[in-house]
């Protein structure tokens, strides 16, 4: 028996118990992204050739088979994974690691590239749902192409079901996840490799000199093909965004035991079908299944598919999330599905808009082919994104040889992301330019909003008054004082709050006791309850307050509160006896404004449609006492 009392068996038992949980409710929420990719990869790949022949075939693979081991393996599992912020990952998490300690213009430029890659993530939200559920339903023009007219309507269908339940949250249906992709990837790996018996020649393209005799022979096809290869790398920032929910160690495992190898199998027998078959160009994937198997097979993917769109769907109200908490999105509702697991939210805003435009994608491109191009852009952006963000960050703190090996191997991804955004660049046209598009005006907005807050923020520094200098003065003229507490929530902590200067003008009293809240956002995803507040006793029975919160995190103002009333029962902080005091401010512009003013008429309508503060921090209405005020910058 150990020291605890436990006997080893059961507590290995129950740790290996643990790890295939994590295992397998990582396929079903990371992997869904990357392991439907097969769908329609290989037929977008080859889609460029007039007659696909055996050396295009292999040489594609190679080519392919290479960037997934490169990229994803390489620098996703084995080395970006590493690059976590208290156990979060992210664009927005690898951003705040990276502006820590930095100031100036170096902190401008990584905040300017980090919330660029974080926008275009919402254009591969609304991309990914479209494309995945329209190859998956595309399956049933195989079946007989009389089916061919209902995949859009069928589509349309099965995403607004998708979208209309969310609001149910993902814990019913994510305890499926696993099981369903699990399944999903050994199908894969079986239709694959009954392909690779019946054609093992098709393994010559593991040799990488294959692809680069085929980069030799065809260079500029090369660099075209490479915005369709980069189909198969889809759903892989999906690793890194959510290690915090599996952890490092489940993703790894569930990549090297169960997804590389199905995605291997899978692609490898696609392409021997096409040596075999190249009129099988049309619908690789779902012509490996013989024939009877083809109904349940269309079933599967879609059910998969609809796995990936979930996915997707739960980062875009993380992403979301997190950048309200950095203060680069206005206040939303988020609602929590789960009582038990506090990273399932639904935000209906996001939702909503998400919904609206998927189903306008599905009825404009309406076929995963005509949608391949405007894929490959918002996801190479991002890559691009977490490997500059990547160099500020893995390097830190190595020296000598083994900082030299980090920036080489940096060097290297950066060169290969170079040439994946290059190669999808050039395909703007042909639709790239929506995810640009989508990336552009969420990044311009998330930017004015931080701006719009920053000059808020210096305009109240400028404007209001010290706060220990004015409690001076109120002890020299001291007001009527009214029993209970007032709580007045500011933004500048140590400045007097306009709140407080409106009450004492109107109402011409002061409460027995004084709490100036201030709320504030740190660079890690969460907090301890030891390290939630801090407080300072600036006099006249008045208690400075600042309140920590992480960046994936919800504040609740009475929760804290109640923490903060039993380490210091000196303030009375009784619900029933406290009030709170906020500025409702209405934005204006000056007649010379801080910014644009088309940017200045975006952040006034943002402001306007924010959602209130008392609901936000969870404040009870029938306790607040709302001062208006009109802010010109």
């Amino acid at each position: 028996m150990s020291s605890t009392g436990q006997d080893p068996a059961v507590s290995t038992a129950h740790a290996s118990t643990k790890h295939a949980a994590l295992m397998l409710g990582a396929l079903g929420v990371v992997y869904g992204d990357i392991g439907t990719s097969p769908l329609y990869t290989l037929r977008a790949c080859l889609a460029g050739f007039d007659r696909v022949e055996p050396h295009h075939v292999l040489g594609v693979l190679s080519i392919l088979f290479w960037l997934l081991m490169l990229v994803v393996s390489f620098k996703y599992v084995m080395l970006v994974l590493r690059a976590d912020n208290r156990g979060e990952g992210g664009t927005l998490a690898l951003l705040e690691l990276a502006v820590r300690g930095r100031a100036g213009r170096a902190r401008l430029l990584l905040v300017v590239l980090g919330i660029f890659g974080a926008a275009l993530f919402y254009g591969d939200s609304i991309i990914t749902p479209a494309i995945s559920v329209l190859s998956a339903l595309e399956g049933i023009g195989v079946v007989s192409h009389r089916l061919d007219p209902w995949v859009v309507p069928l589509a349309l269908l099965v995403l607004l079901v998708l979208f209309l339940i969310q609001h149910q949250g993902t814990g019913a249906m994510g305890r499926l996840f696993g099981p369903v992709m699990a399944v999903w990837f050994a199908t894969m790996a079986a239709l694959g490799l009954r392909q690779i018996v019946h054609a093992p020649q098709v393994l010559e393209a593991l040799n990488p000199l294959i692809g680069l005799q085929f980069i030799a022979e065809f260079p500029g096809r090369s660099f075209v093909l490479l915005g369709a290869v980069v189909l198969a790398l889809t759903g892989a920032e999906a690793l890194y965004a959510d290690m915090g929910h599996f952890g490092r160690q489940a993703i790894r495992r569930a990549w090297f035991s169960m997804v590389l190898p199905a995605l291997g199998l899978c692609y490898f027998g696609q392409g021997a079908l096409l040596l075999q078959d190249p009129t099988a160009i049309r619908n690789p994937f779902f012509l490996m299944a013989p024939q009877w198997a083809l109904v349940p097979l269309v079933m599967l993917a879609t059910v998969a598919t609809v796995v990936a769109a979930q996915a997707v769907i739960s980062g875009a109200f993380s992403v979301t999330r997190q950048a309200i908490q950095l203060g680069y999105w206005p206040r939303m509702q988020i609602l929590h599905t789960s009582a038990a697991e506090k990273g399932q939210i639904y935000l209906p805003q996001v939702n909503a808009w998400l919904l609206v435009s998927v189903l306008i994608l599905v009825l404009v491109f309406q076929s995963s082919e005509n949608l391949a191009a405007a894929y490959g852009f918002a996801v190479t952006g991002t890559m691009l994104t977490t490997t500059l963000l990547a160099f500020t960050v893995l390097p830190r703190g190595s020296t000598g040889m083994r900082r030299a090996l980090w920036l080489s191997a940096l060097g290297v991804f950066l060169l290969v992301d170079l040439l994946l955004f290059s190669a999808n660049a050039a395909k703007i046209h042909e639709g790239g330019w929506l995810p640009l598009m989508v990336g552009i005006v969420m990044f311009s907005l998330m930017m004015t909003w931080r701006r719009g807050r920053q000059l808020l923020a210096l305009r109240h520094q400028r404007d209001q008054e010290a706060l220990p200098a004015f409690l001076e003065q109120l002890q020299q003229h001291p007001p009527a004082r009214v029993p209970g507490t007032a709580v007045f929530l500011t933004m500048t902590p140590g400045r007097v709050p306009a709140a407080l200067l409106h009450n004492l003008k109107h109402n011409k009293v002061l409460h027995e006791y004084t709490v100036f809240l201030t709320l504030e956002v740190v660079d890690v995803p969460y907090v301890s309850d030891e390290e939630r507040f801090l407080v300072e006793p600036v006099g006249m029975d008045s208690w400075q307050i600042a309140v920590h919160y992480g960046f994936k995190e919800d504040p609740n103002v009475p929760h804290v509160l109640r923490l903060i009333s039993e380490a210091y029962p000196e303030i009375d902080l009784e619900p029933m006896r406290t009030s709170y005091f906020l500025s409702r401010q209405t934005i204006v512009a000056a007649r010379q404004p801080a910014m644009g003013r088309w940017r200045m008429g975006v952040f006034s309508f943002m402001a306007r449609n924010a959602m209130r503060s008392t609901l936000f921090f969870k404040i009870p209405p029938n306790r607040v006492v709302e001062m208006g005020m009109q802010v010109e910058i």
